[in-house]
């Protein structure tokens, strides 16, 4: 990678320039290299080719190596050199949610288990992830848990510090102080399932409800054609990270409706679990069986069945009760997926090593 991941880059699935807006690299030792690839980024497997990687590397002299994925030029260069040279530690968020058996399943499975062939420890995001690497080779004892996270405490409305900044954003969207607010926060692309949502919503038909879009994308043009004449639908452009605290406190319950193929988690539901939401999440997320209990901090429903969701939808609308309970029990199970769990990981992983 070069310096580019901390500068204004392209996103071609929110179709605009991203450049986050929270320091990525602040308390961190850190040297960028020399991206030789004639088309930059994370999207292809030639987007990262770094030519002096190698000697880098032997230069520092590390005691493991820890390469998060391997699909790219690079990444996959220092997989093979340093197989049996130095321990290769690996970091990737891959599942069997989409998996197909077809002709090219066969050359996919020895791919994969010669890749893995290469890797002595794997920290597995989830259990979905788990059952990927168990599936493609590696054995149990190869596989540490170090499931996927976000900074909890940033999100959590600690004393209420979002809320009024929420209610005034409320006011400036036009949406009544008593709706019952959905939201949807990420890429308006097919594999979100945002259109499933869309027809969710529009066959609830019940008074007092509101579904808040954020996000930018490949399908934004044909949503809002199709939507945006709906006064109970607000579609509001890409949100940068400072502000997603206050955007998650705007809603009753935060929905995922993904329908792949590549929903490998949804961090999204981290987030939205940290700032005290219920959450409604497809089965094709990742995350939906580590952090969704159905009826105790939200619902899982299967992807790509509106009907399925207007009816989670409507159980929460008609038993608003059960929101803060719902809210609680999100935040207590998100406090148990935090980044010092993976830091204790790696941490024990250098131990044996020492």
């Amino acid at each position: 990678m070069d310096q580019s991941v901390v500068t204004s880059n392209y996103d071609p699935d929110f179709e605009r320039p991203i450049q986050w807006d929270i320091p990525l690299l602040e308390g961190y030792e850190y040297e960028f290299m020399e991206n030789a690839a004639k088309t930059r980024g994370s999207h292809h497997f030639n987007g990262i080719d770094n030519p002096h990687i190698l000697k880098k590397i032997k230069e520092w002299n590390p005691d493991a190596i820890l390469v998060y994925g391997w699909k790219f030029r690079s990444h996959l260069k220092v997989i093979r050199h340093f197989r049996n040279k130095i321990p290769l530690w690996f970091r990737g968020d891959s599942t069997l949610l989409d998996e197909k058996r077809n002709f090219k399943s066969i050359f996919k499975n020895i791919w994969l288990k010669w890749v893995y062939g290469h890797i002595d420890l794997a920290y597995y995001t989830g259990s979905n992830n788990k059952a990927y690497f168990l599936q493609y080779g590696l054995k149990s004892d190869q596989l540490i848990a170090a499931f996927h996270a976000v900074e909890n405490e940033r999100f959590q409305n600690i004393e209420e510090r979002y809320s009024v900044e929420a209610l005034k954003r409320r006011a400036d969207l036009n949406i009544p102080s008593d709706s019952f607010v959905f939201l949807y926060a990420g890429k308006l692309s097919q594999k979100k399932g945002v259109d499933t949502l869309m027809k969710a919503f529009i066959a609830l038909s019940m008074e007092r409800s509101h579904l808040v879009i954020v996000g930018n994308g490949p399908l934004e043009s044909q949503l809002k054609g199709e939507y945006s004449s709906e006064n109970n639908v607000t579609f509001i452009d890409f949100q940068n990270q400072s502000v997603m605290p206050v955007i998650y406190q705007l809603c009753d319950v935060f929905v995922l409706p993904s329908s792949g193929p590549g929903e490998s988690w949804g961090l999204a539901v981290n987030e939205a679990m940290a700032a005290g939401k219920p959450v409604i999440v497809s089965d094709k997320c990742g995350c939906a069986i580590d952090l969704v209990e159905n009826s105790k901090n939200g619902f899982v429903f299967k992807a790509g069945k509106a009907d399925e969701l207007c009816s989670k939808m409507k159980n929460m609308i008609e038993n608003r009760n059960q929101k803060a309970s719902f809210g609680k029990k999100a935040l207590s199970t998100i406090n148990m997926f935090t980044f010092s769990e993976f830091v204790s990981a790696i941490e024990n992983s250098i131990i044996p090593i020492g």
